[in-house]
């Protein structure tokens, strides 16, 4: 008889309150440590703790929805018609940056697979950086394991996020939030319900486009153009903003359930050392940038961080960096990855398939089981 996990008899209105009172005893912790997004690696960290002890919880798709588009707002803020000049002149660097991140997470992924760490061509959707939720699926659609593929995209995700906030911590003194005018401020409640009005209908056309990440981008786009334009100032008080840091958190570490942790365990070395291995390729590319487009260093090495956009998003958002290019590399990349990453997963995995007299290795027919 299987032994029942700590938080497995609890009610499900108990278990949320053990995943808040974790999410915020480690979220003041960090922020205490001064480290950036400690609002959303706390959460991330609680919620996995929650599920591997028997706390399973179902986050509702709205909250997901409305953190994303507040995250998009907040990058919208930092926007300003000096910086989209800026930055329309380096598309050709951006374009390179990316494609060339891209070639690597393939050409890792590949080398996973020949070496059998994963069957058939999972490593390579797995490797794939960004688009998380959009490689699982079309992972599945292909015969790859999709729970296979949700371990190495999330992992590598939380292993970025963290990374990177351990990074903005040495290159920037005091970390954590930044709300230095307190938690609970005066609020200009017009230009927050206009906010919220951008957000809702950007987040609703992100959401029929059927992008990866739209109700973010939607947003992001629509409130961007309404401030440079004058038509609104956006208002994003910082318990909305704490608000969302954590359902981003929550959504994250909630995707690592015991059934997708049982199944990669045996993989779990090998995913770190080849998301180590991606993340120091993309931290040479933001060497490159330092060097061909004199950003800080900081800047560039969220910019070509293989992780999520709401996770670069917010530590982007928690340091002193220009966000406005952290996000238009990021986005440029999973734009790039939307359109040419599932033809090139599919031909990596062809050739992984194909064996003298066009045999499928037994090997991986019984790994794929």
């Amino acid at each position: 008889m299987t032994a029942r996990l700590p938080l497995q008899r609890l009610p499900t209105a108990a278990r949320w309150a053990a995943l808040l009172a974790a999410s915020g005893l480690l979220a003041a912790v960090l922020t205490w440590a001064g480290l950036p997004a400690a609002l959303m690696l706390g959460p991330l960290v609680a919620a996995i703790l929650v599920q591997v002890a028997g706390g399973v919880v179902k986050l509702p798709r709205p909250p997901v929805v409305m953190a994303q588009a507040v995250i998009g707002c907040l990058v919208a803020r930092s926007i300003t018609p000096t910086v989209i000049t800026g930055l329309a002149g380096h598309w050709p660097v951006f374009v390179g940056v990316v494609a060339l991140s891209v070639a690597a997470s393939t050409a890792i992924g590949w080398a996973m697979s020949r070496l059998h760490v994963a069957p058939g061509g999972t490593a390579v959707w797995g490797m794939l950086p960004g688009a998380a939720s959009v490689m699982m699926v079309m992972a599945e659609a292909h015969g790859a394991d999709f729970r296979l593929v949700a371990f190495m995209q999330y992992l590598r995700v939380v292993l970025v996020a963290a990374a990177a906030s351990v990074v903005a911590l040495l290159f920037v003194h005091g970390g954590g939030s930044r709300f230095v005018g307190g938690v609970f401020v005066p609020v200009d409640w017009p230009q927050f319900a206009a906010t919220v009005a951008i957000a809702l209908v950007g987040g609703l056309v992100g959401h029929l486009v059927r992008i990866p990440a739209g109700v973010l981008l939607g947003p992001l786009v629509f409130a961007a153009v309404a401030s440079v334009c004058g038509v609104i100032r956006i208002e994003l008080p910082p318990v909305v903003l704490i608000a969302s840091y954590a359902v981003i958190g929550w959504m994250t570490g909630l995707r690592f359930t015991r059934d997708v942790l049982a199944a990669a365990a045996r993989m779990l070395v090998p995913s770190v050392g080849a998301t180590v291995l991606l993340m120091a390729f993309c931290g040479g590319l933001a060497w490159l940038l330092v060097v061909l487009l004199h950003v800080d260093p900081l800047t560039a090495y969220l910019a070509t961080s293989p992780g999520g956009v709401d996770a670069a998003a917010i530590i982007a958002a928690s340091t002193k960096v220009d966000t406005p290019f952290v996000m238009a590399l990021q986005t440029i990349r999973m734009l790039l990855l939307l359109v040419i990453g599932p033809p090139v997963a599919r031909w990596v995995a062809g050739t992984l398939d194909r064996r003298p007299g066009g045999a499928i290795d037994a090997a991986d027919i019984g790994d794929a089981g």
